[in-house]
């Protein structure tokens, strides 16, 4: 499960999040502009620090502010995918790839880059990719880290809708092989309707709803029972 029990005041906006969730499937996590979106993200991954509660993902505990926890970003077992991949400009899509993989990773490499469809782009650097080509560089990267959990920021929020559709199938497929469980935010709800089978709606700073949803893709293999679902 992922228990979420947090408070973040950010000048006017208060963050008041309370949920609990599978983990496991994707979880969509949907909300107007200025709704809490990205304040969760920043504090999921570790870059932002609440003002008090609790963040445990399967049964570890990330962020405990009365037992004084707060473990480094790097040290989470999260993996992220940004909207504009925030890929190093002066390294390599190998190097990129290689950044931050753990010990041995390398063995990783050809597999994965071939399931990216990254082996003839592994010498060039991201300056000479594509948007997509970017992207799918950033969900390698965060891959390669063999991550727990994987949260991605809009990522496909900036790219022409046929970038748009090839990155939704490669996240698809992914799933499909990895069976890593993900936070997918978007503000886009076709985007969630094709992938979540969970899907979380903020508004104001606060879950409005948690609900089961059976994608197209997920359908009949992650389908989970109303009763794992909470918010607060």
């Amino acid at each position: 499960m992922i228990e979420i029990r947090v408070t973040k005041r950010q000048g006017a906006f208060r963050l008041d999040i309370d949920a609990t969730l599978p983990f496991r499937g994707i979880c969509g996590l949907i909300g107007p502009s200025g709704s809490g979106k990205s304040s969760l993200f920043s504090i999921l991954a570790g870059h932002d620090r609440p003002d008090e509660g609790v963040i445990r993902a399967d049964g570890r505990t990330l962020f405990d502010s009365a037992a004084g926890i707060d473990v480094p970003p790097a040290q989470r077992g999260i993996g992220l995918v940004f909207q504009d991949g925030l890929l190093f400009p002066h390294l390599s899509v190998r190097r990129n790839l290689l950044y931050g993989a753990r010990p041995g990773a390398a063995a990783r490499l050809e597999s994965l880059s071939e399931a990216l469809g990254l082996s003839g782009l592994l010498g060039r650097r991201p300056g000479r990719l594509s948007g997509g080509e970017r992207q799918r560089v950033a969900i390698g990267r965060a891959l390669m880290a063999e991550p727990r959990l994987l949260l991605l920021d809009e990522p496909v929020s900036a790219l022409d809708p046929a970038l748009r559709e090839d990155v939704l199938g490669l996240l698809e497929t992914l799933h499909a092989q990895t069976g890593t469980p993900m936070i997918y935010i978007s503000h886009a709800p076709e985007e969630i309707r094709r992938l979540a089978n969970i899907v979380v709606t903020l508004n104001n700073g606060a879950v409005a709803d948690i609900s089961h949803h059976p994608s197209p893709y997920l359908r009949g293999h992650t389908a989970v029972p109303s009763d794992m679902l909470k918010a607060g």
